[in-house]
Protein backbone atom coordinates (compact mmCIF):
# COMPACT_ATOMS: atom_id res chain seq x y z
CA UNK A 1 0.00 0.00 0.00
CA UNK A 2 1.41 3.38 -0.86
CA UNK A 3 2.66 6.11 2.23
CA UNK A 4 0.43 8.03 3.57
CA UNK A 5 -2.18 5.74 4.43
CA UNK A 6 -4.18 7.69 6.47
CA UNK A 7 -5.63 10.82 4.29
CA UNK A 8 -8.20 12.89 5.36
CA UNK A 9 -10.13 15.02 2.97
CA UNK A 10 -12.26 18.26 4.10
CA UNK A 11 -15.07 19.22 2.05
CA UNK A 12 -16.83 16.94 0.35
CA UNK A 13 -17.90 18.91 -2.99
CA UNK A 14 -16.10 18.38 -6.50
CA UNK A 15 -12.65 18.40 -5.56
CA UNK A 16 -13.01 16.61 -2.62
CA UNK A 17 -15.28 13.75 -4.06
CA UNK A 18 -12.90 13.14 -7.15
CA UNK A 19 -9.63 13.41 -4.69
CA UNK A 20 -11.07 10.71 -2.80
CA UNK A 21 -11.54 8.36 -5.91
CA UNK A 22 -8.73 8.95 -7.23
CA UNK A 23 -6.93 7.58 -4.12
CA UNK A 24 -8.85 4.93 -3.83
CA UNK A 25 -8.02 3.75 -7.28
CA UNK A 26 -4.32 3.95 -6.18
CA UNK A 27 -4.99 1.98 -2.72
CA UNK A 28 -4.63 5.26 -0.38
CA UNK A 29 -6.92 5.04 2.50
CA UNK A 30 -9.02 8.74 2.39
CA UNK A 31 -11.76 9.48 4.81
CA UNK A 32 -13.97 12.58 3.89
CA UNK A 33 -15.72 14.83 6.15
CA UNK A 34 -18.21 17.57 5.34
CA UNK A 35 -19.34 20.47 7.14
CA UNK A 36 -23.04 20.36 5.41
CA UNK A 37 -25.69 17.47 7.11
CA UNK A 38 -26.61 16.44 4.01
CA UNK A 39 -25.87 15.61 0.32
CA UNK A 40 -27.26 19.01 -1.79
CA UNK A 41 -30.68 18.26 -3.55
CA UNK A 42 -30.33 20.58 -6.17
CA UNK A 43 -27.96 23.65 -7.39
CA UNK A 44 -28.17 25.07 -10.69
CA UNK A 45 -25.17 24.24 -13.21
CA UNK A 46 -21.49 24.01 -14.60
CA UNK A 47 -19.89 24.45 -18.13
CA UNK A 48 -16.96 22.01 -18.55
CA UNK A 49 -14.22 22.85 -20.73
CA UNK A 50 -12.54 20.22 -22.42
CA UNK A 51 -10.04 19.78 -19.87
CA UNK A 52 -12.26 18.93 -16.87
CA UNK A 53 -13.77 16.47 -19.27
CA UNK A 54 -10.73 14.71 -19.74
CA UNK A 55 -9.80 14.92 -15.85
CA UNK A 56 -13.50 13.36 -15.71
CA UNK A 57 -12.36 10.32 -18.04
CA UNK A 58 -8.94 9.87 -16.57
CA UNK A 59 -11.24 9.74 -13.03
CA UNK A 60 -13.07 6.70 -14.97
CA UNK A 61 -16.21 8.64 -15.17
CA UNK A 62 -16.13 10.64 -18.29
CA UNK A 63 -18.90 8.60 -19.96
CA UNK A 64 -21.17 8.82 -16.83
CA UNK A 65 -21.31 12.61 -17.30
CA UNK A 66 -21.77 12.40 -21.20
CA UNK A 67 -24.84 10.35 -20.64
CA UNK A 68 -26.22 13.09 -18.28
CA UNK A 69 -24.74 16.42 -19.51
CA UNK A 70 -24.97 18.24 -22.90
CA UNK A 71 -22.28 18.87 -25.07
CA UNK A 72 -21.63 22.57 -26.71
CA UNK A 73 -20.92 23.49 -30.21
CA UNK A 74 -20.45 26.72 -30.04
CA UNK A 75 -19.42 29.76 -27.73
CA UNK A 76 -21.73 32.20 -28.76
CA UNK A 77 -21.33 36.15 -27.82
CA UNK A 78 -23.93 38.88 -28.78
CA UNK A 79 -24.08 42.18 -27.40
CA UNK A 80 -27.52 42.88 -25.29
CA UNK A 81 -29.43 43.44 -28.49
CA UNK A 82 -29.00 40.24 -29.97
CA UNK A 83 -25.73 41.43 -32.42
CA UNK A 84 -23.16 38.34 -32.50
CA UNK A 85 -19.88 39.42 -31.43
CA UNK A 86 -18.51 36.41 -31.87
CA UNK A 87 -18.85 32.88 -32.56
CA UNK A 88 -16.22 30.14 -30.83
CA UNK A 89 -16.41 26.31 -32.79
CA UNK A 90 -15.34 24.70 -29.30
CA UNK A 91 -15.01 21.35 -31.24
CA UNK A 92 -12.04 22.50 -33.68
CA UNK A 93 -9.96 23.81 -30.36
CA UNK A 94 -10.54 21.68 -28.17
CA UNK A 95 -10.67 18.17 -30.48
CA UNK A 96 -7.16 16.74 -29.37
CA UNK A 97 -8.90 17.39 -25.36
CA UNK A 98 -11.76 16.48 -24.86
CA UNK A 99 -15.88 17.39 -25.17
CA UNK A 100 -17.24 20.72 -23.89
CA UNK A 101 -20.30 20.17 -21.77
CA UNK A 102 -22.92 21.79 -20.04
CA UNK A 103 -24.75 20.14 -16.51
CA UNK A 104 -26.47 20.41 -13.59
CA UNK A 105 -24.32 20.58 -10.87
CA UNK A 106 -26.54 18.26 -9.09
CA UNK A 107 -25.84 15.47 -11.59
CA UNK A 108 -22.47 16.27 -11.35
CA UNK A 109 -22.15 15.78 -7.96
CA UNK A 110 -23.80 12.55 -7.85
CA UNK A 111 -21.72 11.14 -10.30
CA UNK A 112 -19.22 12.03 -8.42
CA UNK A 113 -20.56 10.63 -4.61
CA UNK A 114 -21.02 7.40 -6.56
CA UNK A 115 -17.57 7.28 -8.08
CA UNK A 116 -16.41 7.84 -4.66
CA UNK A 117 -18.69 5.05 -3.03
CA UNK A 118 -16.29 2.88 -0.52
CA UNK A 119 -14.66 6.53 0.90
CA UNK A 120 -15.47 6.66 4.34
CA UNK A 121 -17.90 9.96 4.28
CA UNK A 122 -18.94 11.96 7.74
CA UNK A 123 -21.93 14.85 7.28
CA UNK A 124 -22.47 17.06 9.59
CA UNK A 125 -18.91 18.12 11.22
CA UNK A 126 -15.47 19.57 9.97
CA UNK A 127 -12.48 20.48 11.97
CA UNK A 128 -12.14 22.43 15.13
CA UNK A 129 -7.94 22.70 15.57
CA UNK A 130 -5.21 20.88 14.10
CA UNK A 131 -1.83 20.79 15.22
CA UNK A 132 1.30 19.18 13.33
CA UNK A 133 3.98 17.05 14.26
CA UNK A 134 7.05 16.02 12.08
CA UNK A 135 5.23 12.55 10.84
CA UNK A 136 1.46 13.38 11.24
CA UNK A 137 -1.46 15.77 11.74
CA UNK A 138 -3.46 15.57 14.84
CA UNK A 139 -7.35 17.04 14.38
CA UNK A 140 -10.34 17.53 16.07
CA UNK A 141 -13.51 17.69 14.85
CA UNK A 142 -16.40 19.77 15.77
CA UNK A 143 -18.84 16.87 17.01
CA UNK A 144 -15.52 15.45 19.72
CA UNK A 145 -13.94 13.23 18.04
CA UNK A 146 -10.46 13.03 17.20
CA UNK A 147 -8.10 11.54 15.05
CA UNK A 148 -4.71 11.52 13.68
CA UNK A 149 -3.69 11.38 9.64
CA UNK A 150 -0.51 11.11 7.40
CA UNK A 151 -2.02 14.40 5.46
CA UNK A 152 -5.21 16.53 5.85
CA UNK A 153 -6.33 18.31 2.60
CA UNK A 154 -8.76 21.38 2.56
CA UNK A 155 -11.13 20.81 -0.38
CA UNK A 156 -13.69 22.71 1.60
CA UNK A 157 -14.57 25.46 -0.81
CA UNK A 158 -13.68 29.40 -0.74
CA UNK A 159 -14.34 29.94 2.24
CA UNK A 160 -11.82 26.96 3.67
CA UNK A 161 -11.78 26.58 7.73
CA UNK A 162 -8.45 24.44 7.03
CA UNK A 163 -7.16 27.65 4.99
CA UNK A 164 -7.70 29.71 8.00
CA UNK A 165 -6.53 27.22 10.89
CA UNK A 166 -3.36 26.60 8.95
CA UNK A 167 -2.21 29.43 6.21
CA UNK A 168 -3.66 32.23 8.10
CA UNK A 169 -5.92 35.26 7.11
CA UNK A 170 -5.97 34.46 4.03
CA UNK A 171 -10.11 36.17 2.97
CA UNK A 172 -11.15 36.18 -0.42
CA UNK A 173 -10.82 39.18 -2.48
CA UNK A 174 -13.73 41.09 -4.14
CA UNK A 175 -13.15 41.37 -7.90
CA UNK A 176 -16.10 44.13 -8.30
CA UNK A 177 -18.92 42.17 -9.46
CA UNK A 178 -21.85 40.02 -7.74
CA UNK A 179 -23.85 37.34 -9.49
CA UNK A 180 -26.96 35.49 -9.68
CA UNK A 181 -27.20 31.92 -11.27
CA UNK A 182 -30.23 29.92 -11.71
CA UNK A 183 -31.95 26.91 -13.43
CA UNK A 184 -35.27 27.36 -15.22
CA UNK A 185 -37.23 25.22 -17.82
CA UNK A 186 -37.18 26.56 -20.93
CA UNK A 187 -37.94 25.24 -24.66
CA UNK A 188 -36.73 28.21 -26.13
CA UNK A 189 -34.19 29.10 -29.00
CA UNK A 190 -30.75 28.67 -26.95
CA UNK A 191 -29.00 25.24 -27.92
CA UNK A 192 -25.97 26.29 -26.98
CA UNK A 193 -23.57 28.16 -24.45
CA UNK A 194 -24.83 32.05 -25.29
CA UNK A 195 -23.34 35.18 -23.48
CA UNK A 196 -25.09 38.96 -24.02
CA UNK A 197 -22.92 41.61 -22.95
CA UNK A 198 -24.06 44.84 -22.00
CA UNK A 199 -22.76 47.65 -20.19
CA UNK A 200 -21.75 46.71 -16.36
CA UNK A 201 -23.78 43.37 -16.86
CA UNK A 202 -23.53 40.00 -18.45
CA UNK A 203 -26.04 37.22 -18.87
CA UNK A 204 -25.54 33.77 -19.81
CA UNK A 205 -27.88 30.70 -20.53
CA UNK A 206 -26.80 27.14 -21.84
CA UNK A 207 -28.61 24.00 -21.15
CA UNK A 208 -27.87 21.43 -19.13
CA UNK A 209 -30.58 18.57 -20.18
CA UNK A 210 -34.12 18.37 -22.14
CA UNK A 211 -35.80 22.09 -21.70
CA UNK A 212 -33.32 22.87 -18.79
CA UNK A 213 -31.29 25.89 -18.82
CA UNK A 214 -28.48 27.30 -16.42
CA UNK A 215 -28.45 30.74 -16.33
CA UNK A 216 -26.03 33.08 -14.86
CA UNK A 217 -26.21 37.01 -14.79
CA UNK A 218 -23.51 39.65 -13.35
CA UNK A 219 -23.36 43.15 -12.68
CA UNK A 220 -20.27 44.98 -11.68
CA UNK A 221 -20.09 46.26 -8.06
CA UNK A 222 -18.33 47.82 -5.78
CA UNK A 223 -20.18 45.81 -2.30
CA UNK A 224 -20.48 42.69 -2.20
CA UNK A 225 -24.25 42.55 -1.01
CA UNK A 226 -27.24 41.53 -3.60
CA UNK A 227 -28.21 45.28 -4.57
CA UNK A 228 -31.46 43.75 -5.69
CA UNK A 229 -32.24 42.24 -1.56
CA UNK A 230 -33.40 39.56 -3.01
CA UNK A 231 -36.50 41.12 -4.70
CA UNK A 232 -37.64 39.67 -7.83
CA UNK A 233 -38.61 42.44 -9.83
CA UNK A 234 -35.43 44.93 -8.69
CA UNK A 235 -33.52 41.44 -10.44
CA UNK A 236 -35.33 41.96 -13.64
CA UNK A 237 -35.59 45.23 -14.06
CA UNK A 238 -31.55 44.98 -14.27
CA UNK A 239 -32.02 43.03 -17.40
CA UNK A 240 -35.00 44.69 -19.41
CA UNK A 241 -33.42 45.88 -22.06
CA UNK A 242 -31.78 42.48 -23.02
CA UNK A 243 -33.46 41.45 -26.45
CA UNK A 244 -34.84 37.62 -26.38
CA UNK A 245 -34.76 35.41 -25.02
CA UNK A 246 -33.56 37.11 -22.05
CA UNK A 247 -37.08 38.10 -21.41
CA UNK A 248 -38.62 34.86 -21.69
CA UNK A 249 -36.39 33.25 -19.40
CA UNK A 250 -36.26 35.33 -16.85
CA UNK A 251 -40.52 35.29 -16.78
CA UNK A 252 -39.75 31.73 -15.83
CA UNK A 253 -38.87 33.15 -12.62
CA UNK A 254 -41.81 33.12 -10.19
CA UNK A 255 -39.61 34.37 -6.93
CA UNK A 256 -36.51 34.64 -5.72
CA UNK A 257 -36.25 31.55 -3.58
CA UNK A 258 -34.90 29.88 -7.00
CA UNK A 259 -31.85 32.28 -7.50
CA UNK A 260 -28.39 31.60 -6.14
CA UNK A 261 -26.48 35.16 -5.35
CA UNK A 262 -22.91 35.74 -4.55
CA UNK A 263 -20.16 38.15 -4.76
CA UNK A 264 -17.26 36.92 -7.80
CA UNK A 265 -13.98 36.78 -5.25
CA UNK A 266 -11.06 34.82 -5.46
CA UNK A 267 -8.39 33.09 -3.54
CA UNK A 268 -4.34 34.12 -3.67
CA UNK A 269 -2.14 31.53 -1.37
CA UNK A 270 1.17 32.15 -1.20
CA UNK A 271 1.57 28.12 -1.03
CA UNK A 272 -0.41 25.47 -1.28
CA UNK A 273 1.59 23.61 1.20
CA UNK A 274 2.27 23.89 4.84
CA UNK A 275 3.55 20.96 5.99
CA UNK A 276 1.82 17.94 5.65
CA UNK A 277 -1.82 19.94 5.23
CA UNK A 278 -2.41 21.12 1.68
CA UNK A 279 -5.17 22.94 -0.41
CA UNK A 280 -7.08 22.09 -3.65
CA UNK A 281 -9.70 23.32 -5.60
CA UNK A 282 -11.55 26.94 -4.37
CA UNK A 283 -9.47 26.92 -0.88
CA UNK A 284 -6.59 27.34 -2.75
CA UNK A 285 -7.52 29.14 -6.12
CA UNK A 286 -11.18 30.41 -6.60
CA UNK A 287 -11.08 32.52 -9.22
CA UNK A 288 -13.46 34.80 -11.25
CA UNK A 289 -15.48 32.48 -13.64
CA UNK A 290 -15.58 34.02 -16.93
CA UNK A 291 -12.77 31.21 -17.93
CA UNK A 292 -15.26 28.81 -16.62
CA UNK A 293 -12.22 26.48 -15.03
CA UNK A 294 -13.13 26.16 -11.19
CA UNK A 295 -14.53 22.66 -11.45
CA UNK A 296 -12.19 21.64 -14.08
CA UNK A 297 -8.91 22.80 -11.95
CA UNK A 298 -10.26 21.25 -8.87
CA UNK A 299 -10.68 17.82 -10.98
CA UNK A 300 -7.10 18.48 -12.27
CA UNK A 301 -5.68 19.04 -8.74
CA UNK A 302 -7.61 16.04 -7.49
CA UNK A 303 -5.59 13.86 -10.11
CA UNK A 304 -2.30 15.64 -9.69
CA UNK A 305 -2.00 15.19 -6.16
CA UNK A 306 -2.93 11.81 -6.11
CA UNK A 307 -0.06 10.97 -8.95
CA UNK A 308 2.74 12.69 -6.86
CA UNK A 309 1.51 10.81 -3.93
CA UNK A 310 1.52 7.93 -5.87
CA UNK A 311 5.30 8.33 -6.92
CA UNK A 312 7.12 10.21 -4.82
CA UNK A 313 8.83 8.57 -2.20
CA UNK A 314 7.48 10.99 1.04
CA UNK A 315 4.71 12.96 1.83
CA UNK A 316 7.19 16.32 1.87
CA UNK A 317 8.64 15.24 -1.96
CA UNK A 318 4.82 14.61 -2.71
CA UNK A 319 3.54 17.56 -1.77
CA UNK A 320 6.07 19.74 -3.44
CA UNK A 321 6.10 18.32 -6.40
CA UNK A 322 2.33 18.93 -6.47
CA UNK A 323 2.93 22.60 -5.98
CA UNK A 324 5.65 22.81 -8.48
CA UNK A 325 3.18 20.83 -10.84
CA UNK A 326 -0.07 23.13 -9.89
CA UNK A 327 1.29 26.78 -9.45
CA UNK A 328 1.74 27.91 -12.44
CA UNK A 329 -1.27 26.48 -14.12
CA UNK A 330 -3.18 27.67 -11.67
CA UNK A 331 -0.93 31.30 -12.03
CA UNK A 332 -2.11 31.64 -15.96
CA UNK A 333 -5.99 30.93 -15.40
CA UNK A 334 -5.84 33.66 -12.58
CA UNK A 335 -4.39 36.19 -14.56
CA UNK A 336 -6.24 35.25 -17.68
CA UNK A 337 -9.26 36.09 -15.93
CA UNK A 338 -8.49 39.30 -15.27
CA UNK A 339 -7.32 39.88 -17.70
CA UNK A 340 -10.79 39.08 -19.52
CA UNK A 341 -13.16 41.04 -16.87
CA UNK A 342 -10.96 44.17 -18.35
CA UNK A 343 -11.52 43.43 -22.30
CA UNK A 344 -15.14 43.23 -20.96
CA UNK A 345 -15.18 46.55 -19.16
CA UNK A 346 -13.54 48.08 -22.18
CA UNK A 347 -16.16 51.23 -23.89
CA UNK A 348 -18.71 48.93 -25.81
CA UNK A 349 -17.42 49.79 -29.21
CA UNK A 350 -13.79 48.89 -28.37
CA UNK A 351 -14.85 45.45 -26.96
CA UNK A 352 -17.30 45.02 -30.02
CA UNK A 353 -14.57 45.68 -32.43
CA UNK A 354 -11.90 43.40 -30.40
CA UNK A 355 -14.42 40.80 -29.95
CA UNK A 356 -15.45 40.55 -33.66
CA UNK A 357 -11.92 40.45 -35.19
CA UNK A 358 -10.10 37.99 -32.73
CA UNK A 359 -12.39 36.74 -30.59
CA UNK A 360 -11.52 33.10 -31.28
CA UNK A 361 -8.00 34.12 -31.62
CA UNK A 362 -8.07 35.93 -28.08
CA UNK A 363 -9.98 32.77 -26.52
CA UNK A 364 -7.18 30.21 -28.19
CA UNK A 365 -4.79 31.94 -26.37
CA UNK A 366 -6.58 32.35 -23.22
CA UNK A 367 -6.28 28.72 -22.84
CA UNK A 368 -3.50 27.27 -24.73
CA UNK A 369 -2.11 26.17 -21.78
CA UNK A 370 -4.69 24.19 -20.72
CA UNK A 371 -5.02 21.94 -23.94
CA UNK A 372 -1.77 20.33 -23.34
CA UNK A 373 -1.95 17.21 -20.69
CA UNK A 374 -1.55 18.32 -16.79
Amino acid sequence: MPTPSRILIVGGGIAGLALGRALREQDFVPEIVERAASWPAGGTGLYLPGNGVRALGALGLADKVLARAVRMSHQRILDHAGRQLAEIELAKLWNRVGLCVGIARGELHRILLEGAAGVPMRLGTTLTTLSQEDDEVNVAFADGSTGKYDLVVGADGIHSSIRQLVFGNIRPRHLGQVSWRFVVDHSGAIETWTAMLAPRRAFLAMPVGPNRLYCYADLAAFATEDPCGRDLDRFLALFAEFAEPVPSILSELESFDSIHFSPIEEIVVDTLVQGRVVLIGDAAHATSPNMAEGASMALEDALVLTQMLATHGSPAEALSAFSERRCARIRWVRERTHRRDRIRTLPAPLRNLALRLVGTALYRRDYRPLFEEL
